[in-house]
């Protein structure tokens, strides 16, 4: 599994908007080959900032598959005219041993 994380800055008294928009988006996601789960959280610290997570089965899926698809035109007409500036992308693994989850 790779979870990708997304710093999500958006421009300045756009945010009721961006949610509005992610609300359709997360549509488009979530049929994606090798999609498996999204997060998006707003920040307390920071008025008009988010984090996305979103985890894949494998990276492959993301890079090669998502963003070469015809859904993921429709996911950067919906989305990407809120980002200032556009957000960096970055993958990571869990380091097994070293990972641990609390399940409620």
């Amino acid at each position: 599994m790779i979870l990708e994380q997304a710093i999500l800055n958006i421009k300045a008294g756009k945010s009721a908007e961006f949610e509005k928009a992610f609300s359709d988006a997360q549509e488009i996601i979530k049929s994606a080959k090798g999609y498996i789960s999204h997060n998006l959280q707003r920040s307390i610290d920071s008025a008009d900032r988010y984090l996305l997570l979103i985890k894949w089965q494998t990276i492959n899926d993301h890079v090669n598959g998502f963003r070469n698809s015809p859904e993921y035109q429709n996911w950067k007409k919906l989305l990407h005219d809120f980002y200032q500036p556009f957000p960096e992308v970055v993958h990571f693994e869990k380091i097994e041993n070293l990972s641990s989850e609390l399940i409620l």
